[in-house]
C-alpha cells in the first residue's frame, strides 16, 4: 500500500492552488504540476480523514483513460520528466500520484453525462420530471438505465460553494453555442465508449465528469481526471438494482455513510470510521484493477 499523503510539501516549486483533492504546483508560464493527495470530499466537504493509496489510484487511472481516448480527443499531459523539475525525496513523496501538464484556460462548466437517473439528477426528477431542463419519462424508479445518456452541465463552484445543475442554454451563455456543442457531444461520446469498456469488465458507469480547456490553437482539451471513482459513480454490475442506491466502487458509499449521520453537510465534517475507510480504499483499488487488467 502506497504511503498516505493527505497533503503535498514541494520546496521545489511554487504552489499555485490546493484544491478538494488536488495540489497544483506551477512549472514556469506555460506547465503545471497536479499532485493527487489521498484527500476525499463529500458534499463539497473535504474529510479530515485520507483514503490511502486514492490518489495514487485516481493517477493511474486517469492516465488509462487518457492513454484509451489518445485518439478521439486531446489531454493536458505534457511530456516532461520529473526528474527534471523536482529532488529526489519529492519524487519519493508524490511520483506515483503526480501529473505535468499543459497550462490552458479552463472552461467554466462541468460536464456531466448520466446514463442512470441517480444522485441530485434523481432528485431533480423527482421534484420536477426534469434533470438540467431535459424532460424525462414519468414513472422512472431511482437507478434506472436511461434510454440514451444526458449531458447534465453544472457551474464549477469555488472551494466550500456547491455546484449547480444548469441547461444547455446557460452553456451557450457561458462559452458560446459552438464550443458548448463541441463540448457536448465530446462528453457523450467519450461515456458511451467507456461505459461500454466497462461494463464488458462488470462496471456499470453511472454517471460521470469531465473538464475541458481550450489551448493556444483553440482546441478542445480534456483536463482535470478522467472517468475515476471520484469523477463517476461506478457500480458493480452484478448487484445492480433499481429502487435504491446501488452498492458503488466509488466514494458514494461514503456519501451514503455520511447520509446515515446527523450533520448538516457543512464543514468541519464528521470523522470516519477505520472500517470505513479501508472499505473505501479496497474499493477503488477494485474499481482500477477491473478497468486497467493490473
Amino acid at each position: 500500500m502506497p504511503d498516505t499523503l493527505f497533503e503535498s510539501d514541494l520546496s521545489s516549486l511554487d504552489l499555485v492552488m490546493r484544491g478538494k483533492v488536488r495540489d497544483v504546483y506551477a512549472i514556469g508560464d506555460d506547465h503545471l504540476l497536479i499532485v493527487t493527495t489521498d484527500r476525499l470530499s463529500a458534499f463539497d466537504v473535504i474529510l479530515s480523514d485520507p483514503i490511502p493509496g486514492k490518489g495514487v489510484v485516481l493517477t493511474a487511472l486517469s492516465n488509462f483513460w487518457f492513454d484509451y481516448f489518445t485518439n478521439d480527443i486531446a489531454n493536458h499531459r505534457a511530456d516532461i520528466p520529473l526528474n527534471d523539475i523536482l529532488t529526489a525525496a519529492e519524487i519519493d513523496q508524490v511520483g506515483t500520484r503526480s501529473m505535468v501538464v499543459r497550462r490552458l484556460e479552463a472552461l467554466p462548466v462541468e460536464a456531466v453525462a448520466r446514463g442512470y437517473i441517480i444522485g441530485s439528477g434523481w432528485k431533480d426528477y423527482q421534484a420536477t420530471g426534469r434533470v438540467s431542463g431535459i424532460e424525462l419519462p414519468a414513472g422512472l424508479a431511482q437507478a434506472d438505465a436511461l434510454d440514451d445518456p444526458i449531458f447534465t452541465p453544472s457551474t464549477k463552484a469555488a472551494a466550500g460553494e456547491h455546484d449547480e445543475a444548469i441547461d444547455f442554454d446557460r452553456v451557450i451563455e457561458l462559452v458560446g453555442e459552438s464550443r458548448a456543442i463541441q463540448i457536448r457531444h465530446a462528453t457523450l461520446s467519450i461515456y458511451k465508449r467507456a461505459a461500454a469498456y466497462a461494463r464488458e469488465r462488470g462496471i456499470i458507469i453511472a454517471d460521470t465528469k469531465f473538464e475541458f480547456g481550450i489551448d493556444s490553437a483553440g482546441e478542445l482539451v480534456l483536463i482535470d481526471e478522467a472517468l475515476t471513482p471520484d469523477s463517476s459513480r461506478f457500480w458493480p454490475a452484478d448487484e445492480y438494482a433499481t429502487g435504491m442506491s446501488p452498492p458503488s466502487f466509488d466514494k458514494q458509499y461514503v456519501r451514503d455513510y455520511l447520509e446515515t449521520l446527523d450533520w448538516d453537510k457543512t464543514a468541519p465534517a464528521p470523522r470516519l470510521p477505520q472500517p470505513i475507510i479501508d472499505n473505501t480504499a479496497a474499493k477503488y483499488r477494485e474499481a482500477a484493477e477491473r478497468l486497467t487488467g493490473g
